[in-house]
């Protein structure tokens, strides 16, 4: 009888793999090509290379964000990973800061060694910054014009092309004003938060005008001045309240998405509300964080060009400082602290909501639900 031969291994589709090839090491350190005799202009390739690198890991983190918002609904499970990913998105904006200080380690006169040798070449023409830009939902009215003209003059055709289609698409500020518009717990049966807390707020606003009314040690100048701040803050609460057209609106969230993000706002401690605000709180470190790149980038740029025209041709600082102050995409969100009222005052929610709002694990059978 023949004798059954062994089972032949298949084998392994994977093969090991050391840490060089895995990284792609030869290729990677390969990339950095000094043209000038210059010391200083490697470290500066460094830099600038690995803000791209940095660039691409935040796009590739805001795909996933904006995969899960651009739905129809987002399920709460989905709101953790949507968490993490801003999170490590504002982890890493804090890095592109911090780089500053290896750019400062270079001195004025070490930078005008090499600078001759890029003039022309500009951070401002990095694609994928912009595409960052446009895909937060910064638009092109709201840009400042560079040199006088528009960002896309300085981009090659392939770049200008891949931009197009991105600003075709739903922006991340785009996807945040239909998420907010959803918010359910506003108004619940015949609950109707807004109208008790405008109550709240002009009480308050009330209680707080007869203070400065009654107040006779106050000049009148003085008076009359905290009068007026008292009025122009019930004329923002009439806005925020009364319903009229977006167009008539000083903020780029809808109206309905505005009293939402409020709404998370002045009821975080609520379990159903901790995920959404972490997430509201990410956008305004993100954007806070832009901008502090960006001024960060103007007072390096003065410091190492005083007055002379930044490479490109831009104005340099003067140019980046205005950018810090315009480029600016979720400042609705900051808007919101004029909104707040304190927590002494804040209506109490009906026990229906509330319940909406919490998790229940104490094992009763009324709980199980």
């Amino acid at each position: 009888m023949a004798k059954k031969s062994a089972p032949t291994r298949k084998k392994s589709a994977s093969r090991d793999i050391d840490y060089k090839t895995y990284l792609q090491l030869p290729t990677l350190l390969d990339a950095q090509k000094p043209i000038s005799a210059a010391h200083d202009e490697m470290m500066f390739v460094v830099v600038h290379q690995t803000y791209e690198l940095w660039f691409k890991l935040i796009l590739f983190e805001l795909d996933r964000v904006q995969k899960i918002m651009n739905g129809k609904t987002v399920k709460d499970e989905d709101l953790r990973t949507v968490s993490a990913s801003l999170g490590r998105i504002v982890s890493t904006m804090k890095l592109l800061v911090s780089q500053l200080d290896i750019m400062e380690t270079m001195t004025p006169l070490d930078f005008l060694d090499f600078r001759h040798v890029f003039r022309s070449a500009s951070g401002f023409q990095s694609m994928q910054f912009r595409e960052l830009e446009i895909r937060l939902g910064l638009r092109s009215d709201d840009r400042i014009g560079y040199d006088g003209k528009s960002y896309e003059n300085y981009l090659p055709a392939e770049d200008r092309k891949r931009l197009q289609t991105v600003t075709k698409t739903p922006s991340l500020l785009d996807q945040l004003d239909k998420w907010l518009a959803r918010t359910p717990f506003v108004e619940t049966g015949s609950f109707n938060f807004w109208a008790v807390y405008r109550k709240s707020v002009m009480d308050m606003i009330a209680q707080d005008r007869a203070a400065v009314e009654a107040n006779r040690k106050m000049p009148a100048q003085a008076k009359n001045m905290e009068l007026g701040k008292l009025d122009g803050m019930a004329a923002q609460y009439d806005k925020l309240f009364t319903p009229q057209p977006s167009a008539d609106l000083p903020w780029r969230l809808s109206q309905k998405a505005l009293q939402a993000a409020l709404f998370i706002n002045l009821y975080r401690d609520q379990p159903a509300l901790q995920a959404p605000f972490k997430i509201l709180s990410d956008l305004m470190d993100m954007d806070e964080l832009m901008a502090l790149w960006r001024y960060r980038h103007a007072l390096m740029a003065q410091r190492m060009l005083g007055a002379k025209m930044g490479s490109g041709g831009s104005t340099g600082h003067d140019y980046l400082v205005a950018t810090a102050a315009k480029h600016r995409i979720f400042r609705d969100l900051f808007a919101l602290s004029t909104f707040l009222i304190p927590r002494s005052r804040l209506p109490k929610l009906p026990k229906q909501v509330e319940d909406k709002m919490r998790f229940r694990y104490s094992g009763k059978k009324d709980d199980a639900a």
